[in-house]
């Protein structure tokens, strides 16, 4: 058990050991533990623009806004496994950006469809060399369950979520995923937390199912994108919600059979994103524009639009959370006055 000390009123202080077996002190505030109240922080999915997640987690912590737990989707899964495991956000921003421009994500499939998508408006010979990546990743489609290896996936898992149960993570996390053969959605909740990550970030199409007994589990925001009411199932008394989806006005013309397909696959994720985010006490949503799953390149500007969501945010969650207003008040009665 890690050890705590705590007042009434006081700033907890909880020493505990992070993912490399380092100790290090965790602060927050003890007061929502006083008045039995528990706080979930429910995290989105959304590929890359779910980097937004750690700009949040930096603004919370500086804050001193504390949580209970962790409920994670696809990317909101990965950062906030990796952030409940132990990791600090200084070691998950160079996680990060290590893996981004290493030999392994600079060959990989998700690198060339970005690469892909971004030549759609250049020059002709970009757009050439798009057609025949997409038409070559189209083919492996038609004859394997996902297009991304399962071993470069289970590579890129590796590389940011601890070897470590789901039971043995410094804050309680869970993770949702989807299974294809029930259509149900399922919350990992002990066990492996790579293989947990794992099956909540298992995108359709681009990687292969996970098997579990007679599920086929794969990403759960097929049916959960911001995961508020397992938050709420799971005891949370206040959940803070934060969606990284793109804007869902756009002044796209729909030329395409795929451009009509897209459109109407992200109004339907968006309606039922709404029906998740009206379980939520606070709602954080970065400005993340229109950029693609596979951006990855934009990380440092996603999480920094992550920050700005968050901070515009504080005072509302301080707000829903009454016993901040009783110890500020508190403070302002027991200041000494000028003179006295």
């Amino acid at each position: 058990m890690p050890e705590v000390s705590s007042s009434r009123w006081d700033v907890k202080r909880v020493r505990c050991k992070d993912a490399r077996g380092d100790e290090r002190v965790v602060q927050g505030i003890s007061i929502m533990k006083w008045m039995d109240k528990k706080i979930g922080l429910a995290l989105g999915g959304g590929g890359a623009r779910g980097l937004a997640h750690i700009g949040v987690l930096k603004v919370l912590e500086e804050a001193h806004i504390p949580f209970d737990m962790i409920v994670g989707t696809s990317a909101g899964a990965l950062v906030g496994g990796a952030y409940a495991a132990g990791l600090s956000l200084e070691e998950l921003v160079e996680r990060v950006d290590s893996y981004l421009h290493s030999p392994e994500f600079q060959s990989s499939v998700i690198k060339a469809i970005e690469n892909a998508r971004a030549n759609e408006n250049s020059g002709w010979t970009q757009k050439i060399q798009s057609f025949f990546v997409n038409r070559f990743h189209l083919a492996q489609a038609m004859f394997r369950p996902g297009i991304l290896a399962i071993t470069d996936f289970q590579s890129m898992i590796d590389h940011f979520i601890p070897d470590v149960r789901i039971e043995d993570t410094t804050i309680p996390f869970h993770a949702v995923a989807t299974d294809l053969v029930s259509g149900n959605r399922v919350t990992l909740s002990s066990g492996s937390l790579r293989h947990a990550v794992m099956a909540s970030c298992a995108v359709p199409g681009a990687i292969e199912p996970l098997k579990e007994g007679d599920m086929y589990l794969s990403d759960g925001g097929i049916i959960c994108l911001v995961p508020s009411s397992v938050a709420r199932q799971e005891g949370a008394d206040i959940v803070i919600s934060v969606a990284v989806d793109q804007d869902i006005c756009t002044a796209e013309e729909f030329r395409t059979c795929r451009q009509v397909c897209d459109r109407a696959t992200a109004i339907m994720a968006h309606q039922l994103e709404n029906y998740e985010l009206a379980d939520a006490d606070i709602v954080i949503r970065p400005d993340v524009g229109d950029l693609c799953w596979t951006d990855f390149s934009h990380y440092s500007d996603i999480i920094t639009a992550g920050e700005r969501a968050a901070r515009e945010k504080i005072k509302d969650i301080k707000d829903v959370m009454p016993v901040f207003k009783k110890w500020f008040t508190l403070k302002q009665l027991t200041r000494p006055q000028n003179g006295q």
